[in-house]
C-alpha cells in the first residue's frame, strides 16, 4: 500500500487538548455546541460549524461551509495551529480504559481507494457525502481523518514500537477520560517502506469522510489540464490501525412492538426458532453465535450457531437475527427503514436496554457479541456490504489533531 507523510496543519502541543474535538458524526448540533461552549479553539467549530450560526441553521446551507472556512483560517492565523516545518508521519495512540491503540497518521492515494484497494464494508448515505464533500472542498482540506485497519504486520509494529518508547509531541485527557498521545516522524521513510508489503487497507470507520475525499481528489483532477496524480489533493488523510489493536463494540437492538403478537405467543415462536435458555443469562454475550435478550423483565440466551448461513454477510450475527427472528416474527423488512427498530450503541452497555424496555420504549432488546476485524475483512474481501448498524468502534478519532491541506 502507498502512503506518504504530509505537510499539513496540527496543534501547538500545549493547544491539542482545547483543539481536538469529537468526529463530527457522533454528536448532533446541539450536543456540538454545548461541548464547545466556552472553548474557541474547539475544532468542533470546523467540522460543525453551524454552532457558531443562529440556532435553527439549516447544518447544510452554504453560511455554515463558509463558516468552517473562518474559523480554520481563524485558528492558523491565532497561533492555534501551526503548518508544519516539514513533512511527517505521525503515531496516534488512543487509550480507553485498559485499551490501547496505535495507529500511523498518513495520507493515501485516492486511486487506491477508486480500485478497491482501500475496502469497504458499508454504503453511505447520499447527504452525509455531499456534506463532506462540500466541506473538504471548501477549506481545501481534511478536517477529520478516515480510520483503516490492515492485518498486523509485525514490522510496523516494531517500528511503532520503537517511536513510541520516544517522548511524544503531545499527550492528553480528553474529557470523557479517553488518553490521546501523538509522536512525530519528520519523513516517516521507514513507514512508507514497510507498508510496501501491506497488500490492502479496510476502512473501519469514516465511509463518508473516505468517499468525500475522493470525489474532491476526482473532481480537481478533472478540473487541471496538467494533473500528475501527485498532487496534494490525490491524497487523503488516515489512522490506520493494525487489526489486532482494535476494540469493536456490538450495535444492540431495541424492538418497538411484537408486530401484533402477546408475549406468551412471541416467546413460543422464538423457541421454535432457536434455543432459549433462562437463568445466570450474561447480558453480554462472550461468543459468536449467541445472543442476549431482555425481555418481560429479564434476560435470555439465544442460540444462533445452528441456524444455516451460506455467506460472510448472513453468517453475521445481525444477520441470523434479522433474517430468523426480526423479520419473520416481529415483522421488520428492512432494518434501514423501519420505525419499529432502534440500534444503540454498545458504548452505552447493557444497562441502557434494561433501562428502555423497563420503562416502555419497546417490548425487547437484544444485546448482540461484537462483529470481528476477521468478519468485516472478509466480508471487505467478498465485496459485499455489511448490514446496517453492525460495527461500533470505540475510541473515536479526535478530529483537529492532524489537518492534511491541498
Amino acid at each position: 500500500m502507498r502512503i506518504r507523510a504530509f505537510q499539513g496543519l496540527r496543534p501547538k502541543p500545549e493547544n491539542a487538548a482545547t483543539v481536538a474535538s469529537l468526529p463530527y458524526d457522533v454528536v448532533n448540533t446541539e450536543e456540538a455546541r454545548e461541548l464547545a461552549s466556552g472553548n474557541p479553539h474547539s475544532f468542533l467549530r470546523v467540522v460543525r460549524a453551524e454552532i457558531d450560526l443562529p440556532a435553527g441553521t439549516d447544518p447544510y446551507d452554504a453560511s455554515v461551509y463558509a463558516q468552517a472556512k473562518q474559523n480554520l483560517a481563524s485558528l492558523e492565523a491565532d497561533g492555534v495551529i501551526e503548518r508544519e516545518s516539514e513533512p511527517c508521519i505521525y503515531i496516534y495512540q488512543q487509550k480507553m480504559g485498559d485499551h490501547v491503540q496505535r495507529g500511523v497518521v498518513a495520507v493515501c492515494h485516492i486511486e487506491d481507494y477508486e480500485n478497491n484497494l482501500i475496502k469497504k464494508h458499508e454504503k453511505t448515505r447520499q447527504a452525509k457525502e455531499d456534506d463532506r464533500t462540500r466541506l473538504n472542498a471548501t477549506l481545501r482540506a481534511h478536517p477529520g481523518p478516515v480510520f483503516l485497519t490492515y492485518k498486523n504486520d509485525a514490522k510496523i509494529t516494531a517500528l511503532m514500537d520503537a517511536v513510541t518508547a520516544g517522548e511524544p509531541l503531545s499527550d492528553f485527557i480528553a474529557p470523557d477520560g479517553v488518553g490521546h498521545t501523538v509522536w512525530r516522524i519528520p519523513g516517516g521513510a521507514d513507514f512508507v517502506k514497510a507498508f510496501e508489503s501491506v497488500p490492502v487497507f479496510y476502512v473501519a470507520d469514516g465511509h463518508h469522510r473516505s468517499a468525500s475525499a475522493a470525489r474532491v481528489g476526482k473532481e480537481l483532477r478533472e478540473a487541471n489540464p496538467n494533473h500528475t496524480g501527485n498532487e496534494d489533493y490525490n491524497w487523503f488523510l488516515n489512522v490506520i490501525f493494525p487489526d489486532n489493536e482494535l476494540k469493536v463494540l456490538p450495535y444492540n437492538r431495541l424492538v418497538l412492538n411484537l408486530n401484533g403478537k402477546t408475549n406468551e405467543e412471541f416467546l413460543s415462536e422464538l423457541k421454535n426458532v432457536v434455543p432459549v435458555t433462562e437463568g445466570n443469562v450474561d447480558p453480554s454475550p462472550d461468543a459468536i453465535g449467541k445472543v442476549s435478550m431482555y425481555f418481560d423483565g429479564k434476560w435470555y440466551g439465544l442460540d444462533l450457531t445452528g441456524l444455516a448461513a451460506s455467506d460472510p454477510i448472513s453468517e453475521l450475527d445481525v444477520s441470523k437475527l434479522q433474517d430468523y427472528i426480526l423479520q419473520p416474527l416481529l415483522g421488520i423488512d428492512d432494518p434501514r427503514t423501519s420505525n419499529d427498530i432502534e440500534f444503540i450503541g454498545g458504548i452505552r452497555g447493557t444497562g441502557e436496554l434494561t433501562k428502555r424496555v423497563d420503562k416502555g420504549d419497546g417490548p425487547v432488546a437484544f444485546s448482540m457479541y461484537h462483529v470481528t476485524c476477521d468478519q468485516l475483512m472478509a466480508i471487505a474481501d467478498a465485496d459485499q456490504i455489511m448490514p446496517p448498524k453492525s460495527t461500533w468502534f470505540e475510541p473515536k478519532l479526535r478530529s483537529g489533531l492532524f489537518v492534511n491541506t491541498f
